[in-house]
């Protein structure tokens, strides 16, 4: 048995991080009290959305630093990987919280289209203005925290696609301002609920996948299964699990057979170069045992083995 457990963080440097995220907090929501007045006095739902897209940008950030908080927490009691997982969570709230604010935002547009009310679009164009400014500072001081942090990532998405829109909704102020035509506010509104839409689906899918013990992106268990199998001296490999404790940090665990008086030491340090050069898994948990003689004249070991089998010579043959 093997485990081994370094570059389980994400090499976030902590308190640097923690301001630059403060940083654009503050920026966020000075600006979203702003915009809400102002959206309301001009009657603008485009203006009204983007502070309901800067609401998601400020509980993301919030999630995000909490998670940061949390997650740096040691392992302890039944928390055996510690409570890493606190930033899924917080992603997952936060992309549930785009998807319910871009169907309302979608809903009132559609209303706006049919029956389009008086809107101010000098207060948008101006407001829309500084919002593009407030959002280019915001965004530049994310960029600079450690974004391999899902959360903070969907956050700096979530700002980014926030700079979008402000010109989306400053675009349409010039238009009702210039020409009178008051729908380009609730079409701009439209925009915006996309792209929550978008950024919203993203954050539930990916953090969906972390919830579900799936492998990481990009990593397929047959082909890794398959590899290790074909490695000197072992015979089959099963009982393969790979997952994500949190974002950007794989684990994996499996259960290796090798001939017998073959040197299962050397057999296991094989297997952890490989996933770790190739696939960049630094939690491994192997298992490695001579096969018995059964497996080796009758080709079955597990009774109730948990997936596929990867027996060399045969890849991904199940069990």
């Amino acid at each position: 048995m093997s485990d081994h457990g370094h570059g389980h963080g994400h090499g976030v440097s902590g308190e640097a991080d923690r301001r630059y995220l403060t940083g654009a907090l503050a920026l966020i929501v000075g600006f979203m009290v702003i915009e809400v007045v102002i959206g309301f006095i001009a009657q603008s739902l485009a203006l009204i959305s983007d502070a309901g897209h800067m609401l998601t940008d400020a509980i993301a950030i919030v999630f995000a630093l909490i998670a940061m908080r949390i997650s740096a927490r040691p392992p302890q009691g039944g928390f055996t990987y510690g409570l890493k997982r606190a930033e899924i969570i917080s992603a997952q709230i936060n992309g549930i919280t785009l998807l319910l604010l871009s169907a309302y935002f979608i809903f009132e547009g559609v209303r706006r289209i049919i029956e389009p009310p008086d809107v101010e679009g000098l207060y948008v164009v101006v407001t829309g203005l500084a919002g593009i400014a407030i959002n280019l500072a915001a965004t530049w001081l994310m960029s600079k925290a450690n974004r391999t942090s899902l959360n903070v990532e969907g956050a700096y998405q979530h700002v980014l696609n926030d700079l979008f829109a402000f010109i989306a909704t400053t675009i349409a102020g010039a238009v009702v301002w210039l020409t009178g035509w008051g729908r380009a506010d609730a079409l701009a509104a439209l925009v915006v609920a996309a792209l929550m839409l978008k950024a919203g689906w993203g954050l539930v899918r990916d953090s969906g996948r972390v919830f579900m013990e799936a492998a990481p992106v990009g990593m397929n268990p047959t082909e890794i299964g398959t590899k290790a199998a074909a490695l000197d001296s072992v015979v089959e490999v099963h009982d393969l699990h790979i997952w994500e404790v949190t974002s950007g940090y794989a684990a994996m665990s499996a259960h290796i057979l090798v001939e017998p008086g073959a040197d299962c030491h050397a057999v296991r340090v094989a297997a952890e170069r490989l996933v770790h050069d190739q696939y960049g898994i630094e939690h491994t948990t192997l298992q490695v045992d001579h096969a018995p003689e059964a497996l080796l004249t009758v080709g079955a070991h597990c009774a109730d083995p948990h997936g596929p089998s990867h027996k060399a010579g045969t890849p991904g043959a199940e069990a």
